[in-house]
């Protein structure tokens, strides 16, 4: 017994200094289509199951290597003062970020914005880990 709480609370640090030790950036949404992607075409088989996909800003897209990296986000806060849900999600780069200049470090599907925000067209601040 006394091993599963130390082992339990373990994991927990892990976790919760993964997420602290995580790079902040910014959000926002982009609506469909979603096709085609700088990854994978028009291959719709390119996105997870859940829909928590995100086109990649030039801080992460890395020329392209970024195609298919998991990072895990968390909603810091925005303009409004309740914008974030708790938690986090994890979500899979399928895309390059659309629009010159790019607007944000992850546009997100929106399933996955609506996912973390409360407030969907929003802009706002987020920790990522890979």
């Amino acid at each position: 017994m006394e091993f599963l709480v130390v082992s339990t609370v373990v994991g927990w640090l892990l976790l919760t200094a993964d997420l602290a030790m995580g790079d902040v950036g910014t959000a926002t949404s982009y609506n469909p289509p979603y096709v085609p992607t700088k990854c994978n075409g028009y291959n719709t088989g390119q996105f997870p199951p859940d829909n928590q996909f995100v086109a990649a800003g030039v801080e992460v897209w890395d020329n392209g290597a970024a195609c298919g990296r998991k990072y895990r986000l968390r909603c810091l806060n925005g303009a409004s003062r309740r914008v974030c849900k708790d938690g986090n999600i994890v979500v899979q780069v399928v895309d390059g970020c659309r629009g010159s200049p790019c607007p944000s470090t992850f546009q997100l599907s929106n399933d996955a914005f609506g996912a973390i925000s409360h407030t969907p067209n929003a802009k706002i601040n987020v920790e990522y880990v890979l």
